[in-house]
């Protein structure tokens, strides 16, 4: 019987090996980027560790968003006051960088798009867990950076709550990267040393077997996307410094001008209106301040807050979408005063409510330590200038690093004791 020497029917589909035919894929690239995201992204894990830190979850319960967090919270410890930036610093940095990441991880996950489809799926039962690790890892960074920049943009469409999402979606998806930086880490390592030694590039599954023509260098291919990072860096970063650079973060929550001018020109995220507080209540009349201890309960109108002595701060506001402020010039009484006038020799803990209807932080708690540093005030200026109603106005907490939500405005109540 005679043989048939006809050549058979290549497969079809991202499942063939001819299917993914650009000249860009191999080992280089692809380590490349690897590299960038590796040291990217264990900054912005970093970072977001430190700005979980900076609410104290484990302070109360009304601080606490990720209740039943376990041993992921081993690392946690008392948000220190100083440096007074430091907040400002660090939610900047994870903001900022996780949006300049954006390029870098989609370049990544399309260099490596072919590995997704290797037949059989699993070679080996260690085959078998890279496969699973990966996953994890893919579904992990496209999680995490979803929910990260809808949060920066307020748009808050996932379902359930950011803060346990984003938490818990973070150590899942840096399990993952960590496992993958052990099994690849040494590979990319190799690519980079031949690359720099001028090296042939070794045989590799990213490599296409019949490439298309050129289109890009993969030097040009690298150029574009780090063009792609410096946009996103150019068109947010701009709302962690002051002047005219703020009108360029059109890619961060409030990207247009400031709200007004003079004293009370710098950013807010609520609105008086927005947060549902009504005029009627902070008028000198109708407002009053309700202050708890061993001592009792007193209720000071604000001027008799403004008979205490005064005292004033030059201070930054942060918040988490990654915005903040300069330092402002704040004035009023210190917390420590507050303290002591409740019954208080030494400065505690503090749970402090607003006169805001609803909202997640309408209730905050601030540690001893935060309540002892004497920049800490219960403000009734901002810039020589009474607070505007925006602006928490009959009046709100300024405390140094503290993250933006814990700056409690439209105060109502301030009860000291051990949280």
């Amino acid at each position: 019987m005679a043989r048939s020497f006809l050549p058979t029917r290549p497969g079809r589909g991202p499942f063939a090996p001819d299917f993914w035919r650009s000249p860009l894929r191999g080992p280089r690239f692809t380590s490349v980027l690897g590299v960038v995201l590796l040291a990217g992204v264990t900054l912005v894990f970093v970072t977001g560790l430190l700005s979980y830190a900076a609410y104290n979850p484990g302070l109360a319960p009304v601080n606490d968003k990720t209740p039943g967090k376990g041993i992921l919270g081993f690392y946690l410890f008392p948000w220190p006051t100083d440096p007074p930036w430091l907040y400002r610093l660090t939610q900047g940095v994870h903001v900022t960088l996780g949006l300049v990441l954006v390029p870098v991880l989609l370049a990544k996950l399309w260099s490596v798009v072919p590995r997704l489809f290797t037949l059989p799926p699993a070679r080996s039962l260690t085959h078998a867990l890279e496969r699973i690790s990966l996953l994890l890892l893919v579904g992990g960074a496209l999680f995490e950076f979803t929910t990260g920049i809808l949060n920066i943009q307020l748009d808050y469409v996932f379902p359930g709550s950011f803060y346990p999402l984003h938490f818990y979606g973070a150590w899942v998806f840096f399990g993952a990267f960590l496992a993958h930086v052990a099994l690849k880490a040494p590979v990319a390592f190799r690519n980079l040393r031949r690359m720099r030694d001028g090296t042939g590039e070794r045989p590799d599954d990213l490599v296409a077997p019949r490439p298309g023509p050129p289109t890009v260098s993969r030097r040009g291919a690298l150029g574009l996307v780090g063009g792609g990072s410096l946009l996103l860096f150019a068109t947010s970063a701009g709302r962690s410094f002051d002047g005219p650079l703020r009108a360029t973060a059109v890619l961060t929550p409030h990207g247009g001008p400031e709200p007004g001018g003079g004293p009370a020109g710098f950013q807010i995220n609520k609105t008086a209106a927005y947060a549902g507080i009504r005029a009627a209540e902070t008028t000198e009349e109708a407002w009053r301040l309700t202050v708890t201890g061993p001592a009792g309960t007193v209720r000071l109108s604000r001027a008799g807050l403004l008979g205490m002595p005064l005292h004033s701060a030059a201070l930054p506001i942060a918040c988490v979408e990654g915005w903040s402020t300069s330092d402002q010039w704040w004035r009023g009484v210190r917390l420590r005063d507050l303290a002591a006038l409740a019954g208080h020799d030494d400065p505690v803990d503090v749970y402090v409510e607003s006169l805001q209807p609803h909202g997640a932080f309408r209730r905050g708690a601030l540690r001893a330590n935060q309540v002892a540093d004497p920049r800490s005030l219960l403000a009734l200026y901002v810039n020589g200038e009474e607070l505007t109603a925006d602006h928490g106005y009959p009046a709100r907490i300024i405390v140094p690093a503290a993250p933006g939500v814990l700056n409690t405005k439209w105060v109502a109540r301030l009860t000291f004791g051990d949280l």
